[in-house]
């Protein structure tokens, strides 16, 4: 797992920019980068009644400002932009199921949003631009993994036309992220609340997870080794999804079969994936995560930079989720669950 570093140098007398920052990552960024003293955090989301609830919970804290306003709106990010230094770019429609049935709706968001929020970075000078992305972005079957690909492909391009600009740009590609809003463990908490059994899509359906503390700190190691597009990706383990529905019902003191399997939705894979085979050949890594690297740069000066940052080449050709070398025992599950939950109540005593 990404141990923590001291980036205090990074984000220290900083002004930065969360998109969708009142998200479960947006919150937690919030969060862990008060730790390193910056000059200002804008958190900019399109709730009004959440953001309000959000700035009461920080209301002593005067380096935020709360912003209301919508990626789609070029004018507004510009207006959001100014004078920032760094952007956490954490905004999207993310719900397969939503996106679906409403396409063209994320392509304003995940695509066009995401074009919007690069062009007035290289308009306002900004230092560095982190694109939050997902698994689902690797050989998609949905539309919401399709216009997260074609994300990280704007902010990988955005490099071979910034001209002068010194502009940073990175991206960091997510697995699930557990305990987030509309996580299946939210959805399970609520179904167990109203006296219902839990439901699983499909018993053999595995997925990579990491904690929402995690996904942060990878975010934050991305910032720092960023420059070209390059996409980060933490080496996380794998769940199959009964395992884990029965390690959550055992912790809750139910008996672990006290679910009922409804099928896969619509758009979703039974395994997912966190790099494809023609991701193979542009690939290094460390002990903590993996770099993908853009196909557009001489990628020999690329190694030897990022061999300079401690990362080798690597042997690995794909990542799977039901890789047997990946996949957690219930009891390995258990121990990750009792830790979101010690989390979470170190939040909320932080909130």
């Amino acid at each position: 797992m990404v141990g923590f570093t001291n980036f205090q140098d990074l984000f220290e007398d900083k002004k930065i920019l969360i998109t969708g920052g009142l998200g479960s990552i947006g919150s937690e960024l919030v969060i862990q980068l008060f730790e390193f003293n910056p000059k200002e955090i804008r958190v900019l989301d399109n709730r009004e009644i959440e953001l309000f609830h959000f700035w009461r919970n920080f209301r002593d804290n005067n380096n935020l400002r709360i912003i209301f306003g919508d990626v789609r709106e070029k004018e507004r990010m510009s207006q959001a932009i100014d004078e920032i230094d760094i952007v956490f770019h954490v905004a999207a429609m993310k719900h397969v199921l939503i996106c679906e049935q409403n396409p063209f709706e994320v392509v304003k968001t995940n695509v066009i949003g995401t074009q919007n929020v690069i062009e007035c970075v290289l308009e306002h000078n900004v230092e560095r631009m982190i694109l939050i992305s997902t698994d689902k972005a690797v050989n998609p079957t949905n539309v919401m993994g399709a216009t997260k690909l074609l994300a990280e492909r704007l902010v990988s391009a955005a490099c071979n036309y910034r001209n002068n600009k010194a502009t940073k740009f990175g991206v960091v590609r997510f697995g699930n992220v557990l305990a987030s809003r509309g996580s299946v463990l939210e959805i399970w908490e609520k179904q167990l609340s109203e006296g219902r059994k839990i439901t699983i899509t499909d018993p053999n359906m595995t997925r990579f997870f990491m904690s929402i503390p995690e996904s942060v700190r990878l975010i934050f190691h991305a910032t720092y080794h960023a420059e070209n597009g390059e996409t980060f990706i933490l080496k996380m383990p794998s769940v199959r999804i009964v395992n884990l529905a029965e390690a959550f019902l055992e912790l809750k003191g139910y008996d672990s079969n006290y679910y009922e399997v409804i099928g896969a939705n619509i758009g979703e894979k039974i395994h997912e994936e966190l790099i494809s085979e023609s991701e193979a050949n542009f690939l290094m890594e460390n002990e903590q995560m993996l770099v993908r690297f853009p196909l557009t740069f001489d990628l020999d000066k690329i190694f030897k930079r990022f061999e300079q940052k401690g990362f080798k080449k690597t042997k690995i050709k794909k990542l799977i989720s039901n890789d047997e070398r990946f996949l957690l025992k219930k009891d390995e599950i258990k121990k990750v669950l009792d830790e979101i939950h010690y989390n979470r109540k170190c939040r909320r005593n932080v909130k």
